[in-house]
């Protein structure tokens, strides 16, 4: 991550790169990838609407890769106001990366996110504050599914239907952590500083309000009406690509839970019998007879089962063992589940005087069982350190710097 700094020869009024302003009433938090013709606009919007009723301070977070630093440099000669730019060099987490990295830097008590494209009206941000201060409460959302809000610069019925389902699919998953936000996929809110802890939060994508009401949700939500306007110049930044990463970041914070990720390998352990039934009937139809062609073929349903564990129940432990170590240990363990199991329903059989059907079903919940703890504790858990908290690597590194 780099920061932006003004020449050295003579200040430029009202921009600050290096540290932050005196702390204000608010600090406005701007994501930003490639916004360069909204950063005047929305910069003189808030000069209009905001600083003679709440002092604020402005803090772009920049995934750029045009000329946007620049222009927020020349356009914030004309602001009342102190407006920071922090640009990153890696872009981790995404927009919502980006807003976490802004409230870290932020200098007051009440922080609003919101959009650089102008679809967020910055004449709403003193009401924002204000419905927090009156309600005691850490979050307050600007809301497009409340009476007197609109969704009218939404463009087109896809991205309507796209916007709706998405809600749905938010609510229904989290039912307890999103009571009474009828709009979680909003960018627009406010929220007070020491409500949230900014560690705790996991971003991935755009979708930063869901992250934070699920992961750090303050006990008090209120919510504020807003008309979402068009966008002022530019394009949408979601994309196919935006959506698969919201349905990835939906798994990652559903299965956050012990018992959430249990449920999560169980089922995903079911869709692996596709690929496995698959590859079995292709390879007995090549004329492999049926023994090594299940061997074979059970190997495909543990490469989809593992694919689709790393990126939906485990995305965010895959930095502890590279990933040919993960895959090995996983398919040790899946195959492990298979040798495991004949002689387990033998004991149920012979040793408790099971049937058939019912000591097959007890040794499939015991092995389910077995190896889903086994994933967690052999595949994404992090080594163990030697004792001095000093891993080998960095005792070498040590001896070579001496």
């Amino acid at each position: 991550m780099s920061h932006d700094h003004t020449e050295s020869t003579a200040p430029v009024p009202g921009l600050r790169t290096a540290e932050l302003a005196e702390p204000g009433a608010v600090t406005i938090v701007v994501p930003t990838f490639n916004e360069s013709a909204n950063i005047r606009r929305l910069l003189h919007q808030i000069t209009e609407s905001v600083p003679a009723r709440l002092p604020c301070e402005v803090v772009f977070v920049d995934d750029s890769t045009d000329d946007t630093p620049e222009v927020v440099r020349d356009a914030a000669k004309d602001c009342p106001y102190p407006v920071t730019v922090i640009h990153r060099e890696e872009p981790v987490g995404g927009l919502g990366g980006a807003v976490v990295e802004g409230m870290k830097a932020a200098g007051s008590d009440w922080i609003v996110v919101m959009d650089g494209d102008c679809q967020h009206p910055p004449s709403l941000v003193p009401e924002l504050v204000a419905t927090g201060e009156r309600s005691g409460a850490g979050l307050v959302v600007a809301s497009r599914y409340i009476k007197g809000g609109s969704r009218a610069g939404l463009a087109g019925s896809y991205r309507v239907a796209v916007s709706r389902g998405a809600t749905w699919l938010t609510k229904t998953l989290f039912p307890r952590r999103l009571h009474g936000i009828s709009d979680p996929m909003s960018g627009f809110f406010a929220i007070r500083r020491s409500a949230v802890t900014a560690d705790v939060l996991k971003p991935l994508g755009y979708k930063i309000l869901l992250e934070l009401a699920v992961r750090s949700r303050p006990r008090r939500v209120s919510e504020v009406p807003f008309v979402f306007q068009d966008r002022f110049a530019g394009e949408s930044k979601s994309s196919a690509q935006e959506g698969l990463r919201f349905l990835r970041h939906l798994a990652g914070l559903r299965t956050a839970s012990p018992a959430a990720r249990m449920v999560g390998f169980g089922l995903i352990g079911l869709t692996g019998f596709l690929p496995n039934l698959f590859g079995l009937y292709a390879l007995t139809a090549a004329g492999l007879h049926y023994v090594p062609a299940e061997i074979l073929a059970n190997q495909l349903g543990v490469a989809w089962n593992f694919v689709l564990i790393e990126h939906l129940l485990f995305r965010d432990r895959r930095s502890h063992r590279r990933w040919w170590d993960r895959a090995g240990r996983f398919a040790l363990l899946a195959n492990a589940d298979l040798v495991l199991r004949i002689p387990l329903i033998a004991l149920f059989v012979h040793r408790f005087g099971m049937g058939a059907l019912s000591a097959t079903a007890l040794a499939l919940v015991t092995t389910f069982v077995l190896r889903f703890a086994g994933t967690e504790a052999l595949v994404y858990l992090p080594r163990r350190r030697p004792r001095g908290g000093r891993t080998a690597a960095s005792r070498t590194a040590a001896r070579r710097a001496a």
